[in-house]
This record gives structure tokens, C-alpha cells and sequence, in this order.
């Protein structure tokens, strides 16, 4: 899930093509050059502290046998993209029609699972598809990296410290729980873990047990995939009656302090404001609260956005992921 604020998923993309099109210029001076020296008396440091956190020595004997500080993660945590995408680029890159037509023949494949999480959490299968696909490619891409080393290399690096070290001492609990080895836990350079891509902290809070083995592995058992993220969409608010928005049509003229997604009004209400749907037809009549999003900076295109739009940025705070996770899920479902 999500980087949401590196909350729950770094995309195979480096988070910053998926998670955050856009990433404003560092305002500030430029950070000091990465030095590895005083890594091994800070995880000393670390370890006796997990130790009185209740991590078992055979824990932290196997997660930091060979545990070294990664330059490359510092790398990729201070990049900055160096263009702009418009909205049209970054659907085009993340919804393209090949990862429409895959995930439709994933949804195919993997049908009996999917629903059985949707039916349980009620978060409806094409949705649970559609993240699936934009976060690690239906499963292919999940990240290279040690979770433990990367998190570690983080939290030594002391930017974000704090952050990183309750992340790593989570990744800890979960190896030390027996969900999934030390060796085995690859993930994101940003920590981000398994085909849903979940931080730890959101591992420990949402993950799952999908298949009823007594273990959770968002690495390789899909059923504890799908039901974790749909466990994570339902606690924050999914609403298993309402779709994620439409895109719309708006009249000349129509004031954009009116648009945003606190600026929220019954569907009769836009209608009678102008609002219809692209084709010139009119809003549904469904009796629901809505708002209306503009992208490219306010440019167009529209879309009217309801309730679970606003639960997809819980995963992702990027107005473009929410988008293209209902855009997918959408075309997914045929509509």
C-alpha cells in the first residue's frame, strides 16, 4: 500500500512514477554526502534495543548476519525526478492497454480468490486487481532489496530516522512471528514489502491470513495478498456500495474553487450546476455526496469522485494513483 508517506507501498517504479508523479525541487540546502562510518556501532545500538523489545537473539542473528548500509537506497530516497508528467503521460505509463488486457486475464485466473476476499472484506475483486497490477505488475515486480538492509540503511542515515527504525523494528516482529525468513523478505529500497507492498507498520496493523496456514505471506500466497489489501481498503473506509468516481463533463464557466476533494455535494446538486457525464448525458441519480477533482493542474480533465476515491488515497496519496487504480479497475471490470 502503501508510499503512502512510505506508508504502504514503493512501487516497482521507485515510488516515484507511481506513488508521487510529481516531486517539488528540494527547497533546502543540499543533504550532506552519504558516509557509511559509525554503521556498526549504531546497529550494536540497535540491536540491544530490539533485544528489549522482545526480538529474539535467533532473529537478530539471521537478520543482520550480513547486514551492510546500501548507498544505492540513499540514492534513490534523495532523487528527484527531473520532468513533469501531464495526467495523460502517467495514465498512459500506468495504465497502459497491456496491463488492462493482464489484468483482466489475471482476474480470470485468479477468480475464485479474489472473490472470496471480496465477499469477505467487501471490496469488490476488480478493485483488489487493479492495485495488485499497479503495484507490483500483478506480482512480478515486488523489489530486489533486502527489507532489513534497506530499512536499516535509512534509519542509520538519519533523515527520516525515527520512521525508519519503528519500520525496521516491525520487519523484526514479523520474521521473529515466523511469517517469512529473514532471506526472504524483499522488498522496495524504501522498505515496502511483498505483491501489495506493504510497509511494515501496515503489515502489523492489516495483513492477513488469507489461507488459513497460520502464517502471512504477501510474498507468494495470493490469498494472503488480496485479503490483506482488502482488509486494508475495508478498515479505512471502503464503501462496498459506491464505485471509486466517473469522469465528467463540466459547463463553461464553471468556478474551480468549486472543485478539490473537500468540496463535497450531492450528485442533484452538480447536475443542477451543470455537471454531466463526457458524452452530455446526466448524472446518475444516486443519492450520494461527491466531489469534483481536476488534474493537470487544474487544467482538466474532471472527474466526480465519491467516498472510496478518498479511501484509495489512504493507500496512496497521489490524486493521479487514485485515478489510475479506479481508471484500471474500471476497464478490468469492462465498464
Amino acid at each position: 500500500m502503501k508510499i503512502r508517506t512510505l506508508g504502504t507501498a514503493a512501487t516497482i517504479l521507485g515510488a516515484l512514477l507511481v506513488a508521487t508523479p510529481v516531486l517539488a525541487a528540494p527547497a533546502d540546502a543540499p543533504l550532506p554526502a552519504f558516509t557509511t562510518e559509525g554503521f556498526d556501532t549504531w546497529l550494536a545500538d540497535f540491536k540491544n534495543d530490539a533485544l528489549k523489545n522482545g526480538i529474539s537473539q535467533k532473529t537478530l542473528d539471521a537478520a543482520f548476519a550480513k547486514t551492510q548500509p546500501i548507498p544505492r537506497v540513499i540514492e534513490l530516497d534523495r532523487s528527484q525526478p527531473e520532468f513533469k508528467l501531464t495526467f495523460e503521460q502517467y495514465l498512459q505509463r500506468v495504465v497502459p492497454q497491456s496491463r488492462i488486457d493482464e489484468g483482466r486475464k489475471k482476474f480470470a485466473e485468479n477468480r475464485e480468490i479474489l472473490e472470496a476476499a471480496a465477499k469477505k472484506y467487501g471490496v469488490p475483486a476488480h478493485y483488489l486487481t487493479a492495485f495488485w497490477g499497479i503495484e507490483t505488475g500483478y506480482g512480478k515486480h515486488t523489489g530486489g532489496f533486502s527489507v532489513v538492509d534497506s530499512l536499516a540503511t535509512l534509519a542509520f542515515e538519519g533523515r527520516r530516522a525515527e520512521y525508519f527504525r519503528g519500520e525496521l523494528m516491525k520487519a523484526l516482529k514479523i520474521i521473529d512471528a515466523g511469517h517469512i525468513s529473514a532471506d526472504a523478505m524483499e522488498g522496495s529500497w524504501a522498505g515496502a514489502m511483498g505483491q501489495a507492498q506493504f510497509m511494515p507498520s501496515t503489515f502489523m496493523a492489516y495483513a492477513t491470513d488469507g489461507n488459513g496456514d497460520g502464517k502471512i505471506n504477501l510474498w507468494t500466497q495470493k490469498e494472503d495478498v488480496f485479503a490483506s489489501a482488502a482488509n486494508y481498503l475495508s478498515s479505512v473506509g471502503w464503501k462496498e456500495d459506491q464505485r471509486w468516481g466517473r469522469k465528467v463533463s463540466l459547463p463553461n464557466g464553471f468556478d474551480a474553487s468549486k472543485a478539490g476533494r473537500d468540496v463535497r455535494k450531492p450528485i442533484a446538486e452538480w447536475q443542477k450546476m451543470g455537471v454531466r457525464m463526457p458524452n452530455g448525458a446526466d448524472l446518475p441519480s444516486a443519492d450520494m455526496q461527491a466531489a469534483i477533482v481536476l488534474v493537470n493542474d487544474g487544467a482538466g480533465p474532471a472527474y466526480m469522485v465519491y467516498n472510496n476515491f478518498n479511501t484509495i488515497m489512504h493507500w496512496n496519496r497521489s490524486t493521479y494513483f487514485a485515478i489510475a487504480v479506479g481508471t484500471l479497475a474500471d476497464a478490468i471490470a469492462g465498464r
